[in-house]
């Protein structure tokens, strides 16, 4: 059976499927937010349906963190917008 594991170098430690870049937020995203099923999923992402249920069981016991994650992202991605969007000195 895959199991679900975290480390620092890949994905930011977010939770992901073990031998993937396969986050259990991207499968979510997918099965959960989008509706699709898993098998499509599955199919989509070219992992096992097994995986996919095994990640969305990880999703649904650990809500807060992976929201937490998401929250992070949100914040990064707000960061460098503004910061990209900001002149890096001013044209005379």
């Amino acid at each position: 059976m895959t199991r679900i594991v975290r480390t620092d170098d890949v994905l930011g430690g977010e939770p992901r499927i073990e031998g993937t870049r396969i986050g259990v937020r991207h499968v979510a995203a997918r099965a959960v937010d989008a509706g699709q099923p898993p098998a499509h999923v599955a199919d989509q992402l070219g992992i096992s349906l097994s995986e996919v249920y095994e990640a969305l069981s990880y999703y649904y016991a650990n809500l807060e963190e992976l929201r937490e994650f998401e929250r992070a992202n949100e914040a990064a991605f707000d960061r460098v917008e503004n910061e990209s969007l900001e002149p890096k000195e001013r044209v005379q």
